[in-house]
């Protein structure tokens, strides 16, 4: 074999190679290069933009003060923009718009120490921003019906209309109802030009295909939606919160109706009756559903609504500690409600009987809150560990349990991921720790620190009656034998405990109960 003209480096050779010299004016004006060059000159303005969108307000501000690029780029990239609606902003409009001349979501807002800008304002605002979608007005008292209306032919692409404490009434609501034929979403809280309730509201041209929900706050005659919320056909979010007189009869008009689209109904310290919770349930597409503080729904009316609307998922219910909504009711929806996948519980007295057929029948339970109820005890929460096999989250709050009853969920729950317990006077932060330590990737949330200075509640306020309603059992559904005395219930607490002998427990002495005021629901899930 001849040998090749090339010879081959060895690989066990080493081969150095020195880097290359420059003078020191060719590595100077290298380094000029570097200092002076805008690298974002190389992005083209979309991606600028895109880039903008993922800074938050005080930054983007700081970033528009960099170049005239800059802030160009800004300007036409911001599609939502919040403005103090004080009548001084009239002069720089012009300029604020010219500006931002792509905005799709505008918030006005002025407070009550200030005046608000006028119909002038308004409707400038409305020649410049024609492509508006959503719209948020807090507190624009000088904005009339005529600067509301104007807006509405100007703004005809508005989905979604937000306002309170403002001053114009009916006839500025239905000129948007006529004229934005493709609103989706309106909210409505303390419009204080429809305290005389004359003129009705709806349903325009848009609630007949186009809106989807409709809530209304704080209203003196908020009847005067009737026409609206009947004739929005494909109306699937209701709520109807704080606002006075009678409910029932318009109620009765949505069930008659039986609206199959709609699936979320609020109702909010209103004056309902049974017979209001009788008529939603002919809507049987329900599948979330807020009872809060409506002292006249007892276990008849929730009882019909489970029964007719098998696909609830959510329930939050507040009882106001009347007493008047418990076993009975909540046992109707572990029977029928196999989809329930949260459930809210505030001031209701629900015992082992009615959280067992819960926990039973509702296999896909994941988010639990307990608030307020002196008939919870350890005996139910050792239910609930033992039973929810898919629940995430549970949160008890003012409840009579103890160490104890927290033990209990050290080996039940597979798939628990939060715990919250607030306002229980026989829990320690001790048991705490040690859950932390036996569950290791389970968030333990605990104010122990705290509960001596609180009382423990349910609801604000509130009715209080002196007995308890006897539940009234029916149906064939898994629960216990009503005739187990509180003995059985500790028995069976004490077996479930028994894994934990070889711990030292920390004493579980329940302390004198007293009823006091609680935040609400915001911090149940």
């Amino acid at each position: 074999m001849g040998q090749s003209s090339s010879t081959a480096l060895d690989p066990t050779d080493r081969v150095f190679l020195s880097p290359p010299r420059f003078s020191n004016e060719i590595v100077e004006f290298a380094e000029d290069i570097v200092l002076t060059r805008d690298y974002t000159g190389d992005l083209p303005d979309d991606c600028l933009a895109y880039i903008f969108q993922f800074l938050g307000a005080g930054d983007r501000k700081q970033c528009s003060l960099v170049c005239k690029r800059w802030l160009r780029v800004d300007g036409v990239s911001r599609y939502r923009l919040s403005l103090n609606a004080h009548s001084e902003i009239l002069s720089s409009l012009q300029s604020i718009f010219t500006r931002f001349d792509s905005v799709t979501k505008l918030a006005l807002r002025c407070d009550r120490k200030s005046i608000s800008i006028n119909d002038d304002a308004f409707v400038l605002i409305s020649i410049r921003c024609q492509n508006l979608t959503r719209l948020k007005l807090r507190g624009c008292r000088e904005i009339t019906d005529h600067g509301i209306t104007t807006f509405a032919q100007n703004c005809k692409t508005l989905k979604k209309l937000s306002c309170g404490s403002c001053t114009f009434g009916a006839k500025g609501i239905n000129s948007v109802l006529d004229h934005c034929t493709l609103l989706e979403e309106l909210s409505i809280k303390r419009l204080r030009g429809i305290r005389d309730g004359i003129q009705l509201i709806g349903p325009g041209a848009s609630a007949a295909s186009s809106l989807k929900s409709i809530c209304l706050k704080e209203l003196v005659n908020g009847q005067c939606f009737e026409p609206l919320v009947i004739g929005a056909k494909n109306l699937k979010t209701l709520k109807i919160i704080r606002c006075l007189g009678d409910w029932d009869n318009v109620l009765d008009i949505i069930g008659d109706s039986k609206n199959t689209s709609l699936n979320e109904i609020h109702l909010e310290r209103l004056q309902v009756t049974d017979r209001g919770l009788t008529a939603i349930s002919n809507c049987s597409s329900i599948e979330n559903l807020h009872i809060v503080k409506a002292p006249e729904c007892t276990n008849k009316g929730l009882v019909s609504v489970a029964q007719k609307c098998s696909l609830l998922r959510k329930l939050h219910i507040d009882g106001w500690r009347s007493n008047k909504i418990g076993d009975e009711a909540l046992i109707a929806v572990a029977k029928h409600c196999p989809n329930l996948q949260e459930l809210v519980l505030i001031g209701v007295n629900a015992t082992h009987l009615s959280l067992t057929a819960i926990a039973c029948n509702c296999s896909k339970l994941e988010r639990l809150a307990l608030c307020g109820s002196g008939a919870i005890g350890d005996a139910e929460i050792a239910c609930i560990s033992a039973k929810c096999v898919a629940l995430k989250k549970l949160c008890i709050k003012g409840c009579a349990i103890s160490d104890l009853g927290i033990e209990a969920l050290a080996w039940g729950c597979p798939n628990l991921v939060k715990i919250k317990v607030k306002k229980c006077r026989g829990v320690s932060s001790d048991v705490a720790e040690w859950l932390r330590v036996r569950r290791g990737s389970l968030i333990v949330n605990l104010d122990a620190e705290e509960i001596d200075g609180l009382d423990a509640s349910g609801s604000d306020g509130g009715l209080q009656e002196g007995g308890l309603e006897v539940p009234m059992m029916g149906g064939q559904v898994n629960v216990p034998d009503a005739s187990s005395n509180i003995v059985g219930r500790l028995s069976y607490l004490k077996v479930k405990m028994g894994l934990v002998a070889g711990r030292n427990l920390v004493a579980g002495k329940f302390r004198r109960w007293t009823n006091g005021e609680s935040s609400g629901s915001n911090d149940n899930l």
